[in-house]
């Protein structure tokens, strides 16, 4: 299997188009030894980017991603990094304003053990900050050297094109990249919201969540089994969300995807990758049969005839979407 590469945007550097990302497992839910064998193994497998977030793990997730990296070379790496969400006491530790950003990067780079980060999302939009703050922010650590680009994840589509026209409009480094859930189940924002802007301003995608929490990749489909990611308490919300509808749907596309000798996480994960505005699918994984298992999705295009493409579209309507 050979990696391929897909430029962030219209920006000139490359992400392999299936990386790995730090949510619930790295610093939690797996060990650190597990972690850096995974990192190790995406990485001899074509891997270059690795995502992760300040509050993962309250901090540790980054930790964990810094000791994996530690021994491989900074510049065949792109990783990222978010900020937003609370990480000090008072009340300046969360949100976007220029003090929680600026003391958010340095707390990442020193968990992280490194000098910049590649990229660097806002990880809500904040209403109590103005997007010209935000921009003017940014602007400043990527000139500074901090991180080289930035970008959003989960803003709607009016603050972004605001950020991008304010910053257009005043010679500032605008955002790159948005962030954005996007599987089967939730299609509609990608598919009729950044789409057009993506095309308009160029901006990259870097999907999360491929399997709708787990449900698409079929592990639900006869009840919730011990250990899994259902069942871990702050996780206890995901119980809403499945759903008989959504199992269903998740059956069928077990069904096709058996069909075509593939297994759904991998249907799953080809049939994101197919849009030409997703610059790279975020994975994540507990072991690394895991990891093979979603790296092999690449190697899946042929198989996704307009045939299979539309049984798919027959179960999966975006007009009636499972948040």
């Amino acid at each position: 299997m050979s990696m391929h590469y897909r430029r962030l945007g219209r920006t000139g550097i490359k992400v392999s188009e299936i990386s790995l990302g730090a949510w619930v497992t790295f610093g939690a839910q797996i060990s650190d030894k597990t972690s850096v064998e995974l990192v190790k193994a995406a990485y001899d497998a074509g891997v270059n980017f690795f995502d992760n977030t300040d509050v993962y793990a309250k901090g540790r997730a980054e930790e964990a991603l810094g000791l994996a990296v530690k021994d491989i070379p900074r510049e065949t790496l792109v990783i990222s990094s978010k900020v937003f969400f609370p990480t000090f006491e008072g009340v300046n530790g969360r949100g976007l304003s220029r003090k929680h950003i600026t003391e958010s990067i340095h707390a990442s780079l020193r968990r992280l053990g490194l000098d910049y980060l590649d990229i660097y999302y806002c990880h809500r939009h904040d209403p109590d900050t103005t997007v010209e703050e935000v921009v003017q922010t940014m602007d400043i650590l990527v000139r500074q050297g901090k991180i080289l680009y930035w970008g959003t994840s989960e803003w709607d589509v009016f603050h972004l094109t605001q950020a991008i026209t304010f910053a257009r409009d005043n010679g500032l480094i605008p955002p790159a990249v948005e962030q954005p859930k996007y599987n089967l189940m939730n299609r509609s924002h990608v598919e009729n919201d950044l789409a057009p802007l993506c095309q308009e301003f160029g901006i990259g995608l870097t999907t999360f969540s491929l399997l709708n929490y787990g449900i698409l990749s079929g592990k639900y489909n006869d009840g919730i089994p011990a250990g899994s990611r259902a069942t871990l308490k702050e996780m206890a919300w995901l119980q809403d969300r499945i759903t008989p509808e959504a199992i269903e749907k998740a059956k069928t596309l077990t069904g096709i995807a058996s069909g075509l000798g593939v297994t759904s996480v991998q249907l799953a994960i080809a049939w994101v990758l197919r849009r030409k505005e997703v610059s790279s699918v975020i994975t994540g994984a507990t072991r690394l049969e895991q990891l093979d298992e979603n790296l092999a999705s690449a190697e899946l295009e042929d198989k996704l005839s307009d045939e299979v493409l539309d049984a798919i579209e027959h179960v999966f309507d975006h007009g009636h979407e499972n948040a």
